[in-house]
Parts: C-alpha cells; structure tokens; sequence
C-alpha cells in the first residue's frame, strides 16, 4: 500500500539529500577527515563562535557526544575554543581559517542544488517553496529572531 508520505518527512528526505551532496562536494574539495556528523556540527556554528550546548541543540545530539565532535575538529584544526565575552566563564567554539576554507566548497554546492531543483520545478514553484520554508521557520526554528 503506497500512503501519501508527510510533509515532514517530504522536508527531512530533500534536506537529507542536499546534505549529502554537500558533504560529498566537501569531502571532494579535499576535506577528507571531516565527518557527516562533524559537518552538520559546523553547519550550526555562528561566525564568532558558539556555545558547546547550543552546538548540540542545533545538531540534535548530546552535549557529551558534542563535545566528543568538537574534541576532533579541534585536533583536525577546524575549530577552536574561545573564551566567551559576554560570560568570562563560558568558552564559545569557532571555526578556525581551516574551516572557514570549506565554506566556499559547501556554498557553490548549495547552488548548484538550488539550481537543480528550480529547473526542476521552475521559477514559481521554487519561490512558493522558499517562501513557505522561510514562513514555516517563524514557528519551527528556536534561533530564528521573531517579529515583534
């Protein structure tokens, strides 16, 4: 019996297979000792650093297993441990130059998957798409600024 699958799960299998091709173009631009895990790590680190038990929220991991990610992207040098200026006590991770070099490779992925898939359901569909996803953030992304 074939159902009509969920839009959730419609969502996660797109977002899963944009992923992929990321991770595979990061991989294949010579970054080599990254894991998929360790990527979807940094995909949530903000540009001046971020707290370990933010890391693990947005990853959807445990802070141990968070920490275990960030234990070896500090040893492979993609990241490093700051101390924090708004709280002297708490330690932020950001990324280090090595990583930063990745974010190109993991960008022009990204469009070419945005590419595809507009050709793929033309100019209006794309933009219905975006524009429902980035609706659909207000309500879903716990990091999203809200409207007042």
């Amino acid at each position: 019996m074939n159902r009509e699958l969920p839009t959730s799960l419609l969502m996660l299998i797109a977002g899963r297979h944009a992923q992929q091709r990321i991770f595979d173009a990061v991989q294949a631009g010579g970054f080599t000792d990254v894991t998929l895990a360790q990527g979807r790590l940094m995909a949530g680190m903000d540009p001046e650093g971020t707290r370990l038990s933010v890391l693990a929220d947005r990853a959807q991991v445990a802070k141990q297993t968070a920490t275990a990610l960030v234990d070896r992207l500090e040893k492979g040098g993609y990241v490093e441990r700051v101390p924090d200026p708004a709280d002297g006590r708490a330690r932020l991770v950001r990324m280090t130059a090595r990583a930063r070099a990745a974010i190109p490779v993991a960008r022009d992925e990204e469009q070419r998957i945005e590419a595809e898939w507009a050709a793929y359901l033309g100019p209006r569909r794309m933009r219905q798409l975006r524009e429902a996803l980035t609706a659909l953030r207000e309500v879903t992304d716990p990091y999203v600024e809200r409207r007042a």
